[in-house]
């Protein structure tokens, strides 16, 4: 089961804008995750980058040498800031130690050109994309399995070179046994095997290997982890909530413009959701994490909530259960006011990233497939959550099954994600949600690359 958020073949997140499109409008970017390809217009076609090859090498037409034009692919990732060096940074297999609890800010997705510009007056050539350090991410989900590998490029930036993701549902019956079962963790370990062939192919420099929500609860997580580590020689940690919640916040810091005043970032998970209350009032500091000003880990994501509740056959009075039965948990949050003064405002917003934001996006979009250049940074209006939200709970299962931005593998989880949206939506009401196709992974690349110094010894312009 692959999953269509962040797997090997999909398509790379696009440029994060600088103000709000139009409802269902967002910019493309160029490529696939490890592949090497032409990027694509606005219609999703692919574009005509290369012309006439023969004309490159050959003989020229009219007897004018034929104008090259450049091939993008790939990603870069920016971060405004550096992380605290990490207690351990090793290479594969051994896993790092968890950073203290402040995350760098990953700005823009840009895709790089595939062949070095001509350089400005002045400024450095950057070295081969073959010599530069290689750094990986894999988060191991209650639900996922995910792997990013990336070399960083200018100061702030990395270009994704490889990736895997695949549903696995590790927490599949966990909520009623609380133990992991066989069949999930032989799917786990299977696509963890996926990921260590991957990397044990590249010399990578770091490496961070998380593990989160199923097996920090589960009675067997660590006893599983020790097969993980014998059989697909990957040597996982499991973070805490508050590391996880500083990932999520790390990794979509750049969709928080500057102009934003108040943000409450959320994943919602597969075992567990991350709420972060950012309060950006005062002097703004390029460090996202310093301004967070209240958060909270509810143990409830969209496999734990389909469970109890069913996932199926979801009546409007199921729906509303699931609802109240995640409002409860945030009515006992603390913190949950300590924005109620950026509420009415503007420039206060919803930032999501997870399964259920972005099947919500993709559904509004009204995609033939899902397409992630469209969905990561799109904003959508209360209206048009309101109405995908509603369209969903009106679907049966098999109405869910065919739509081919849920398929058979989220349609008994979507609206249990749904219900978890509409609680947070109920405490923090704002007129606009943005959506994040990006998160945890990003937000470790960006912390093993800023302590391993890559940015900070590069000058002005490479790594």
């Amino acid at each position: 089961m692959e999953d269509h958020d962040a797997g090997a073949g999909a398509p790379e997140v696009g440029v994060s804008r600088g103000s709000p499109p139009p409802s269902g409008q967002a910019s493309p970017s160029a490529g696939r995750y490890g592949r090497q390809v032409q990027p694509r217009s606005g219609n999703g076609q692919a574009g005509d980058t290369s012309h006439d090859h023969k004309g490159q090498n050959g003989p020229h037409q009219n007897g004018k040498p034929k104008k090259r034009r450049k091939r993008r692919r790939g990603r870069k990732v920016f971060a405004r800031d550096e992380a605290r060096p990490l207690a351990a940074g090793a290479s594969l297999p051994a896993a790092n130690e968890a950073p203290a609890a402040r995350p760098p800010q990953p700005a823009a997705y840009a895709p790089p050109p595939s062949a070095p510009a001509r350089p400005e007056q002045g400024a450095r050539t950057p070295p081969p994309l073959q010599e530069l350090p290689v750094f990986a991410a894999l988060d191991l989900g209650t639900n996922n399995c995910r792997l990013l590998v990336a070399v960083p490029t200018r100061h702030g930036q990395f270009r994704v070179i490889d990736a895997f993701s695949r549903i696995v549902r590790l927490g599949e019956g966990l909520t009623a046994n609380g133990r992991l079962g066989e069949a999930a963790m032989d799917r786990a370990v299977e696509a963890l095997k996926i990921c260590g062939d991957k990397l044990r192919n590249r010399k990578v420099r770091k490496a961070r290997l998380i593990a989160t929500e199923a097996c920090r609860t589960a009675a067997n997580g660590v006893e599983f982890l020790e097969r993980v580590e014998r059989e697909a020689g990957l040597k996982l940690e499991i973070i805490d909530r508050q590391t996880e919640a500083r990932l999520a916040v790390s990794g979509c810091g750049s969709l928080v413009e500057r102009d934003t005043q108040g943000v409450v970032l959320f994943d919602i998970g597969g075992g567990s959701s991350e709420i972060a209350l950012i309060d950006l009032t005062g002097q703004r500091s390029p460090r996202l994490a310093n301004h967070i000003v209240s958060w909270t880990s509810l143990p409830v994501g969209v496999v734990s909530l389909a469970e109890r509740f069913g996932g199926r056959t979801v009546t409007r009075e199921i729906f509303g259960a699931m609802v109240e039965d995640v409002a409860m948990r945030l009515r006992a949050f603390d913190g949950r006011d300590r924005l109620s003064h950026l509420l009415s405002s503007p420039k206060f917003h919803l930032l999501g990233t997870s399964g259920t934001v972005t099947t919500l996006a993709g559904v509004h979009l009204d995609l033939e497939r899902y397409d992630r250049r469209r969905v990561d940074g799109l904003w959508m209006d209360r209206d048009s959550v309101d109405r995908m939200v509603e369209k969903l709970v009106g679907w049966d299962f098999q109405q869910r099954v065919a739509n081919p931005c849920i398929g058979a593998d989220r349609a008994d989880l979507v609206l249990a994600g749904c219900a978890i949206l509409e609680a947070i939506r109920a405490v923090w009401p704002s007129e606009r949600l943005r959506v994040a196709d990006r998160g945890l992974r990003e937000g470790i690349l960006s912390e093993l690359m800023a302590d391993d110094g890559v940015w900070r010894n590069s000058g002005r312009g490479r790594a």
